[in-house]
């Protein structure tokens, strides 16, 4: 997307379905939307509330179409209406998914499906798991649409529903409160989407059929003309000019991790090092036998417990990555990427697999989730992508952690052990939701890595620095390195 420095009035047709709670089944509901709006020959685009890569990845595949993130924490309101704005721009239609429950967010609401839905002015429909509910589900919705009135909310769409007279039973009960039902999909396992830790599987690894399937649902149970006829009537929506990016490093060429364990990246966020001159090579790490030629690496997150005997295995690269360290290739990490170069990754079974060895530690998966939520993160000393003291904006979601080394050297007569203490941790990570702070990641030299997931469309001044340090090793080892 080219930058723009004009404001917009955008009329692009567009709709936010939402739900009550996580599991109401709002993926299976938009992968059938999108897919049943594309049979029918419109130009859709989607979008996803909230710090979620998996889900997008669906959409991406159901529609065929680009897929962006919605999110007031990562990015600031006035960017993120900017990006739907000109996103959404030539587009029949944009279907948004929501994140959890509709009024569900960080503290205060941010970052909530209602918060967006009220700044990009969306008509909201409601998913409901009708499953073991009746009349009831009436009463959610009616509660839902009471909370706050300025949340536009147009109807409701029924999922996993027991019966055709099960279906009537509720159509009644929402019709004495005056909200329409727009549609309803039986109960139907073939088309609940597989998921693994971090939620669903990504697209690439579902089932063959899965979407086609949603697809048939949506348009035999849904009113896909009473959805159209709602989405166009969303009132106009201003905003203001794209941010103006300055060429930070025109040429620099970022080699970016992408395959199956490594898939979680924000399309903005690459986008606005594009904007700034970045070159963009892909390459992947299971399968390729060294980096591309480049002047910066990024290696985002995913899923390399899964893929971890694959990583293993391609030694050449591991080697490549580690040398590449080594020569002071300016590196981007994040989560997934950090586990990556570590020195190794045991898994749920406790088997463990050797990685890059870039970093002194080891990650270890755990059963129970160690980190979900938004954070702030002080950076603790200089990095690639900033100086000591910026406060950055981040989300965390992780399995794993990271367990520093300890290693043993000899000073006169003793031993000295050098442990946690000593280790060169990145940030100072305070949890929003709980207001507790603790040391992570690891920064020395050109290598930053941590579980910290960024969006550096919401954070130019971190864009402009990681260009800026990879302009300079461009300027230390010649036009290629």
């Amino acid at each position: 997307m080219k930058t723009e420095t004009e404001a917009k009035t955008s009329r692009t047709p567009r709709v936010l379905i939402a739900a009550a709670g996580s599991g109401s089944g709002k993926t299976t509901i938009v992968c059938g939307l999108l897919s049943a709006f594309r049979r029918r020959g419109l130009s859709v685009c989607a979008y996803k509330v909230g710090p979620d890569y998996i889900d997008p990845d669906h959409h991406r595949a159901a529609g065929r179409c680009p897929a962006y993130s919605l999110d007031t924490w990562l990015t600031p309101p006035e960017t993120m209406t900017a990006l739907f704005a000109w996103t959404a721009e030539g587009s029949d239609l944009a279907v948004v998914e929501g994140v959890m429950g509709l009024y569900d967010g960080g503290r205060g609401g941010i970052g909530s499906s209602a918060e967006i839905a009220k700044r990009l002015k969306l008509p909201v429909v409601l998913a409901i798991n009708a499953q073991s509910v009746g009349e009831s589900a009436a009463a959610v919705a009616l509660g839902f649409r009471e909370y706050d009135r300025e949340v536009d909310l147009r109807g409701v769409i029924l999922n996993r529903l027991g019966s055709p007279s099960h279906g009537d039973i509720i159509a009644e009960a929402l019709a004495r409160v005056g909200i329409p039902l727009l549609g309803a999909l039986a109960r139907d396992e073939a088309l609940t989407l597989p998921e693994r830790h971090l939620g669903l599987v990504p697209a690439g690894e579902a089932p063959a059929g899965r979407l086609e399937l949603a697809g048939a649902a949506v348009e035999s149970g849904v009113d896909l003309d009473a959805i159209l006829a709602l989405a166009r009537s969303a009132p106009p929506l201003h905003a203001l000019p794209m941010p103006r990016a300055q060429p930070a490093a025109r040429g620099v060429q970022i080699a970016v991790a992408r395959d199956d364990a490594f898939s979680f990246y924000y399309p903005d966020s690459l986008m606005a090092l594009e904007t700034r001159g970045a070159e963009l090579v892909f390459f992947s790490p299971m399968a390729d036998g060294a980096l591309p030629e480049a002047h910066g690496l990024i290696l985002g997150g995913g899923f390399p417990e899964v893929f971890a005997q694959k990583l293993e295995d391609n030694v050449l690269m591991r080697r490549s990555v580690n040398c590449a360290a080594e020569r002071g290739l300016p590196i981007l990490a994040e989560c997934g990427g950090l586990m990556y170069l570590t020195r190794s990754i045991t898994d749920f079974g406790g088997q463990s697999f050797e990685m890059a060895g870039v970093i002194p530690a080891r990650c270890r998966m755990h059963k129970r989730l160690q980190a979900v939520g938004y954070v702030e993160a002080t950076a603790l000393r200089d990095t690639v992508i900033c100086p000591a003291g910026t406060v950055l904006r981040g989300h965390e979601f992780h399995f794993s952690s990271m367990i520093p080394d300890v290693t043993i050297h000899h000073v006169g007569m003793s031993d000295v052990a050098d442990g946690p203490e000593d280790f060169p941790s990145a940030f100072s990570i305070e949890r929003k939701r709980t207001g507790a702070a603790c040391p992570g990641g690891y920064a020395k030299g050109d290598v930053l890595a941590s579980y910290l997931h960024l969006n550096l469309m919401g954070a130019p001044d971190a864009a402009n620095h990681f260009l800026r340090r990879c302009a300079a090793f461009r300027a230390r080892n010649g036009a290629t390195a």
